[in-house]
C-alpha cells in the first residue's frame, strides 16, 4: 500500500511525530545477561568492526560506528523499539510533559507546503500574527517543498531565544510575507472541550501526557458549570497517537465505577505481567492528591459516545477498548490503528537510552489490541460521502516487523489490497476534502455522535468496511442510515457491542 495514506492527522509543532508510545519510565535494572553468550557471533561483531576501521574508504570515528550497531540492533526488533541518543531522549520527554521549544503552531501538509492549522494561544506564532490556511513555503530561506512534514517540524523546533524566518502564502495578500520567529518554551494543553448545543458536550483529548488527567478534570468541572443538565457527552479520541500509560488510566477511570479493569500487560519480566484499575495507585502519584476526585458525580453516569479513527493509537485505543469492554460509552468512527505494545524506557546512561517494546497491551475481556486496533460499534467515515478513505491508511499491521498479536491462532490477513487505479481514485477524492476542525459544525462524525445520543438515525459507512486482522466483515453494504437497536439503561447496542 502506498506511504501516501499515511494518516498524518495534525502534529503539534515540536512534539514526536508519528504514532506515540504508551510508555512506562524504568530506572530499573538490567536482568542479568544469560551464562552463555553468541561467542561466535560476537566475533564476528568484533571481526566487522576492524575491517571497517582498517579497510573502509576514509577514517570512522569508533563512538558512531558502536552507537548505529546498538540502534540498529534495537530497531531491528519492531517499528515502536529504539535507541534514544541525548536529542532523542530530550524530545520524548517534553513530548510526555506536554511542553516543547518551537513556534506554536499546529501544522498540516498541503500541496506539497506546511499549512498552519492553528497558532496556539499566546506562542511566538501567535503572536507574530500568524493565521489559519497560511502556507509556509520556505524555512530561512529553504524551500519546504523538498522537505516532508517531519522534516519541516524539525527545523522550526530548536533551541530558546532562536530566530527562524518564514516565508508566508496568504490568500488576502498578493505577496508573499517574511516573518522572523524567536523560538520559546511552549506548554501545550492536550484537553479541549465545549457545550455544543443545550445539554451535549464535547470532550477532546489529543495525546496522553502527564496533565492530562488533571486537565481533563478541570475541563469537565467547567462543562458542567456551564451546563449542569448535561444528557450526553463525546469523547474524542481521534487523531490522538498516545502517550503515557498512567494518562490513559486516569481517562478512563474519570468514567468508569472505581477499581473495575481498564488494562492488562503480557511479557516476559515479571513486572510486565500487569493489570490495572481504574484506582488512584495507577494513574497518579503517591505523593500527589488523586487528580479525578473533584469530578461531577453525574460523570459516571451520562451518556456516552467515543470517536475514533485510523490515527486513535495506543493510549487512545486503551480508552475506548475499556470503554467498550465496561458497556459505558458506544465507539463510533473508524477502525483505529492497532498499536497495543508496552514501551519500556530503559536508562543506558545520563542522556541515552533505549526504548524497548516489553509488553502486549490487552483489553479488560482479554482482547488483545496489537495490530487489531478497537473496531467501532458504529462505522462513520469522517464525510457524508463515505469513501472510505480511512480503511486504506497505513496501520500498524502494514508496518515491517509489526508484533504479532500474540493470540495462539493469527488471523489471516483478509484485508483488501488497492488496485493503481482504486488508488489513485481514492487519491483524487482526499485531496477534494476540506481538512476538518473537529468540533466544528462540519464536523460529520460528531455530528452521527450527537445523533446517537439523542436516539436518532445514524448514517454508516456507505462501503463494506473489513477488519483485516479479524477477517470479520462488517454487514452493513451500501449507503444507509442506521438506527441501532439499544438497551435504554446503557446505550448500547443489544448485541453486546
Amino acid at each position: 500500500m502506498s506511504s501516501k495514506f499515511r494518516n498524518v492527522g495534525l502534529i503539534f509543532l515540536g512534539m514526536i511525530a508519528g504514532i506515540a508510545v504508551s510508555m512506562q519510565l524504568s530506572a530499573l535494572a538490567f536482568k542479568q545477561p544469560p551464562p552463555s553468550l553468541p561467542l561466535e557471533e560476537l566475533r564476528q561483531l568484533s571481526d566487522v568492526f576492524g575491517l571497517i576501521k582498517t579497510d573502509y574508504v576514509e577514517s570512522v570515528d569508533d563512538k558512531k560506528l558502536l552507537t548505529e550497531a546498538i540502534s540498529g540492533m534495537v530497531a531491528s526488533l519492531d517499528p515502536h523499539s529504539a535507541y534514544l541518543d541525548k536529542k532523542a531522549l530530550r524530545e520524548l520527554k517534553e513530548g510526555t510533559q506536554g511542553r516543547f521549544v518551537g513556534l506554536g503552531i499546529e501544522v498540516g501538509s498541503e500541496d506539497g507546503y506546511v499549512k498552519v492549522i492553528s497558532p496556539i494561544e499566546d506562542t511566538p506564532a501567535f503572536r507574530a500574527g500568524l493565521k489559519p490556511g497560511d502556507l509556509i513555503t520556505r524555512l530561512d530561506g529553504a524551500s519546504v517543498k523538498d522537505m516532508t512534514l517531519d522534516e519541516a517540524v524539525k527545523r522550526m523546533r530548536g533551541e530558546p531565544n532562536t530566530k527562524i524566518t518564514l516565508t508566508i502564502a496568504r490568500k488576502e495578500e498578493p505577496k508573499p510575507l517574511i516573518v522572523t520567529i524567536v523560538r520559546e518554551e511552549i506548554h501545550v494543553k492536550s484537553v479541549k472541550a465545549k457545550v455544543v448545543e443545550p445539554g451535549y458536550a464535547w470532550l477532546r483529548v489529543a495525546q496522553f501526557q502527564e496533565p492530562t488527567v488533571a486537565d481533563l478534570t478541570k475541563k469537565i468541572g467547567e462543562l458542567y458549570a456551564q451546563d449542569p443538565n448535561l444528557k450526553g457527552l463525546v469523547l474524542d479520541l481521534r487523531n490522538d497517537p498516545g502517550g503515557i500509560l498512567p494518562g490513559a488510566i486516569g481517562v478512563a477511570a474519570a468514567f468508569l465505577p472505581k477499581d473495575v479493569v481498564v488494562v492488562s500487560t503480557n511479557g516476559q519480566l515479571p513486572e510486565s505481567k500487569m493489570t490495572y484499575y481504574a484506582r488512584k495507585p495507577d494513574y497518579a502519584s503517591r505523593n500527589l492528591g488523586d487528580p479525578l476526585s473533584k469530578l461531577p458525580d453525574q460523570i459516571k453516569k451520562v451518556p456516552m459516545v467515543v470517536l475514533v479513527n485510523t490515527g486513535s493509537a495506543s493510549a487512545s485505543e486503551i480508552v475506548a477498548g475499556a470503554l467498550q469492554d465496561h458497556k459505558r460509552a458506544t465507539i463510533l468512527g473508524t477502525q483505529t490503528f492497532g498499536k497495543g505494545s508496552v514501551q519500556t524506557i530503559r536508562p543506558l546512561s545520563a542522556d541515552t537510552a533505549v526504548k524497548l517494546t516489553t509488553a502486549r497491551y490487552y483489553t479488560p475481556s482479554g482482547r488483545s489490541i496489537q495490530a487489531r486496533g478497537i473496531v467501532p460499534d458504529l462505522m462513520v467515515e469522517e464525510t457524508p460521502e463515505g469513501d472510505g478513505l480511512n480503511g486504506y491508511r497505513l496501520r500498524e499491521a502494514d508496518l515491517v516487523k509489526h508484533l504479532s498479536n500474540g493470540s495462539e491462532k493469527e488471523e489471516p490477513d483478509t484485508g483488501k489490497r488497492l488496485t493503481p487505479e482504486e488508488e489513485q481514485r481514492l487519491i483524487d477524492n482526499a485531496k477534494k476534502i476540506k481538512r476538518l476542525e473537529y468540533g466544528s459544525k462540519e464536523d460529520f462524525q460528531l455530528l452521527q455522535a450527537l445523533n446517537h445520543l439523542k436516539g436518532l438515525p445514524v448514517k454508516t459507512s456507505k462501503i463494506k468496511i473489513e477488519d483485516r486482522k479479524n477477517g470479520k466483515k462488517d454487514s452493513k453494504k451500501g449507503a444507509k442510515t442506521d438506527k441501532p437497536e439499544t438497551d435504554e439503561k446503557s446505550g448500547q447496542d443489544k448485541n453486546g457491542r
